[in-house]
């Protein structure tokens, strides 16, 4: 498994975790407690994150934090919960759905991710599948709870993408600002509920065990392992994982709750799967042509040999001996 693989899929546990907090709330939790809830998943997950990693923001990441915090958790969990609400749980599911659409267009203005045709098909074909897997026929639609549906969306969308553009600082590892960001939006979440819902309720066994399991395993580990991802990830990437959530929450009603599971959301699962599956295939890049071999060198032309240079004739004071003596017998005679 390549090491993009292996990030991918522990990343994917985060919105496959989030799919099972509709069983647990219905089936755990108080009732009518959305913001209380909220509170109870990210509070004591973000304070125990703080005392098992004893980090505390420096400098700007104080500010950074509290938005980062407030993004992701603060506004989210509230607005999350009231169109959940407001709306039929499917309703809710689709108008979440639009997440990716939000993040292409964000990473295009604060990362500078060129949206591609292939980034926007994909969000818009994972859209349809999460459709297909959770709305009914003659779903109400409430203007408030499609407009709170919505302003979640876009903010756990910011969140992504602020969280991508920042990253973390130098030699902090991803649990100590996880715990950051969950503190910091439990905060933000505590005066609302007790402004809103009043004193917390009494709880029971079972109540206990449920804000257990959304505090830690729900929140705690699985907001790691999705900021964690992030980091790694491009924006448009991470944020397709999130269909994977409704596709959880409709399995486990299904095997958990008897829900009735038809041809038309099974074909939805298909749907917005491989809708997931292809937003994080990785465009190929085209090879680079083979550089032209060098032509090569032209061979030098052997070397012609020079012609011999004739030899001079004899200088007028080299003579050979027959010479010499026929000019001695010529001397002789004249004398």
């Amino acid at each position: 498994m390549s090491r993009k693989a292996a990030v991918t899929a522990l990343t994917a546990l985060a919105p496959i975790s989030w799919g099972s907090t509709y069983f647990v709330t219905t089936e755990f939790l108080p009732p009518d407690r959305p913001l209380f809830t909220g509170l109870m998943r990210a509070l004591p997950a973000g304070l125990a994150l703080l005392a098992l990693t004893r980090k505390l923001p420096q400098g700007a990441w104080w500010w950074k934090s509290a938005v980062l915090g407030a993004l992701n958790i603060g506004a989210f969990f509230p607005l999350l919960f009231l169109a959940a609400y407001r709306l039929p749980g499917g309703v809710a599911a689709v108008v979440g759905s639009v997440g990716p659409l939000f993040v292409v267009g964000l990473a295009a203005l604060f990362l500078g991710e060129k949206p591609t045709v292939k980034a926007l098909l994909t969000a818009v074909t994972a859209a349809f599948g999460v459709s297909l897997v959770v709305l009914k026929a003659g779903a109400a639609f409430d203007l408030i709870g499609v407009g709170a549906g919505l302003l979640s969306s876009l903010s756990m969308s910011a969140g992504i993408v602020f969280t991508k553009r920042w990253g973390r600082p130098e030699g902090v590892g991803a649990l100590a600002v996880t715990g950051w960001q969950l503190t910091a939006g439990g905060l933000v979440i505590l005066p609302l509920a007790f402004l809103i819902e009043g004193a917390p309720p009494a709880l029971t066994g079972t109540n206990l065990a449920g804000y257990a399991y959304l505090a830690f395993g729900n929140t705690a580990i699985s907001y790691f392992l999705w900021f964690r991802g992030i980091e790694r990830l491009s924006a448009s990437s991470a944020t397709l994982l999130g269909p994977l959530s409704p596709i959880t929450a409709a399995v486990i009603g299904w095997a958990a709750l008897g829900q009735a599971l038809g041809a038309v959301q099974v074909l939805g699962m298909v749907i917005a799967f491989g809708a997931t599956l292809a937003g994080q295939l990785s465009p190929r890049t085209p090879k680079a042509p083979k550089a032209p071999k060098a032509p090569k060198a032209p061979k030098a032309p052997k070397a012609v040999e020079a012609p011999e240079a004739p030899q001079a004739p004899f200088s007028s004071t080299e003579k050979t001996g027959q010479e010499v003596s026929m000019d001695l017998e010529v001397s002789a005679v004249r004398r």
